[in-house]
């Protein structure tokens, strides 16, 4: 009985020593640190490239020419000799009006003059009978006095009959009513068979030419005077882009600097010509304007996002080999079209951390996120 207690006491005593010697390991055994966590990013690289520095503006697209035509003659429109919309070169015929009265007054002003040329033939003749028989006296100087007057009225009547030939001429070229310039024609505002008038002035359709082209645009006037010298250099580019702010629709020089400065929005005045030889620039239409002011040469560029900005400045984070990061100062230059052009703190081919860099500390450790992992 005595020798069960023992071994059942004796039991006990090596599970509690088994139990605390456990517990006493456990806990004074040093703990080992986690393992750092790898942080996905997406990479990118500084590039060199060429950067065009541009002023924005927003602009207008205007008409070359614009013409309104208009008779210049009364009459009744007997023919419409063109399409809406239609493209035409300068002395194109447009319209027609009833040429027949214009034709009879042309007919009877050159009868008239066929007639007094034929009177001052035979008066011209009779002066120069007279003018031999004034000496002999068989001709009072009265009479060749006379006769040399009527030379002169015949002579006056002959260039009348010219003039009234010259506008009876000039009206019937009229009722063939012609563009003016080369363009593109608009609606048709007047229909067949209406009676103009010219002194009513009323607009029979528009004539606009489109090519060349040109776009009014404003820019701060903060940037004239590097605009003014620029230009006078060369001309200076400008691009027409869309209402998007993307899409390029066309290129042209600038080719009118105004000569004041709005003072109620302190901008200047901007024109340039487009040849718009595919008519992407319509008139009338809103573009974005962006003037080419310089280009800088072999410059250092990241995307935009790479930048990061700090109580000290700006910053971003390049990649080294062992993939951990690095965090650097930078100088933007520029910052346009989702890009930063940097003047210092990187170095071309620098591979630096575009996106995810929120998360980062230096000497963090980072993956591509871009790059796919491979299937359990």
């Amino acid at each position: 009985m005595q020798r069960s207690s023992w071994t059942k006491g004796g039991i006990f005593v090596v599970i509690v020593a088994i139990g605390g010697g456990y517990l006493i390991h456990h806990f004074t055994e040093k703990k080992a640190p986690p393992p750092q966590a790898v942080i996905p990013v997406t990479p990118g690289t500084v590039t060199v490239k060429d950067v065009p520095v541009y002023v924005r503006g927003l602009g207008t697209v205007q008409a070359f020419n614009t013409v309104q035509v208009k008779s210049r003659v009364d009459g009744n429109i007997t023919q419409v000799q063109f399409t809406e919309g239609q493209e035409v070169k300068q002395g194109d015929p447009l319209f027609q009006i009833d040429s027949r009265p214009f034709q009879a007054v042309l007919e009877q002003a050159q009868a008239n003059l066929q007639k007094d040329q034929s009177q001052l033939q035979g008066a011209e003749l009779d002066l120069a009978r007279f003018a031999k028989l004034v000496e002999p006296g068989f001709q009072t100087r009265q009479s060749y006095d006379d006769q040399k007057a009527t030379v002169g009225q015949l002579q006056g009547a002959i260039k009348a009959d010219q003039a009234l030939i010259d506008s009876s001429q000039l009206n019937l070229d009229y009722a063939n009513v012609r563009s003016p310039i080369t363009g593109r024609t608009g609606a048709r505002l007047v229909d067949l068979g209406n009676f103009v008038q010219a002194s009513a002035g009323t607009n029979l359709v528009t004539v606009t030419q489109m090519k060349p082209i040109y776009v009014t645009f404003t820019v701060p006037q903060d940037n004239l005077d590097q605009i003014r010298q620029n230009q006078t250099q060369a001309p200076l580019t400008v691009q027409a882009y869309a209402s998007d702010d993307k899409t390029l629709l066309a290129t042209g020089k600038l080719t009118l600097i105004n000569n004041q400065v709005d003072t109620t929005t302190g901008t200047i005045q901007l024109k340039a010509t487009f040849d718009n030889e595919d008519e992407r620039l319509w008139p009338g239409a809103f573009i974005n304007a962006r003037l080419i002011v310089s280009t800088k040469k072999n410059a250092l560029t990241v995307p935009a996002q790479t930048v990061m900005q700090g109580p000290n400045g700006a910053y971003a984070y390049t990649i080294k080999p062992d993939k951990t990061v690095e965090r650097k100062d930078v100088d933007v230059a520029l910052t346009q079209d989702g890009e930063a052009v940097i003047d210092k703190g990187l170095a071309p081919d620098d591979t630096v951390v575009v996106d995810g860099q929120y998360r980062l500390t230096k000497g963090s450790k980072i993956k591509d996120q871009n790059q796919q992992q491979p299937a359990s």
